[in-house]
């Protein structure tokens, strides 16, 4: 899983959630833990109404909570979304004594690295998005 750090940096660099069976998240919030949580259909589910999306805690006995809005949620997205979402720009993925992304921004070819493989894709997809809004 990402890092808060980068999940924070790609949500507010524009990275748009929508919300899918098996996606992570924690409640973004001073006074809510440091839980992470999994939609599913059991748990906690994403409820689309013209307002917004809703993720609905059905059953939960650890929190007196109902449901969330999705603005208070931060997202963690999996390796695999990162990579989509970096779409034709992601290029390789290599792992020696690091993990390095390389992936074409504004023409060139850059590389990225971390010591998981996701914080690194995470890295690319955060330069793309910063590119692009710059």
């Amino acid at each position: 899983m990402i890092s808060m750090q980068l999940a924070r940096a790609l949500r507010d660099s524009g990275l748009v959630w929508h919300p899918r069976r098996g996606d992570n998240f924690r409640i973004d919030r001073i006074e809510a833990d440091d839980e992470v949580y999994t939609l599913s259909d059991m748990t906690v589910e994403a409820h689309e109404f013209s307002s917004g999306t809703v993720l609905g805690f059905n059953g939960t006995t650890e929190w007196a909570l109902d449901s969330v809005a999705l603005d208070d949620a931060l997202w963690f997205p999996r390796e695999d979304q990162l990579r989509d979402i970096l779409g034709p720009a992601f290029r390789t993925l290599r792992h020696e004594t690091a993990f390095t992304v390389t992936a074409v921004i504004d023409g060139e070819s850059k590389e990225f690295e971390a010591d998981d493989a996701a914080d690194a894709y995470a890295r690319a997809l955060l330069a793309l998005l910063d590119a692009v809004a710059g």
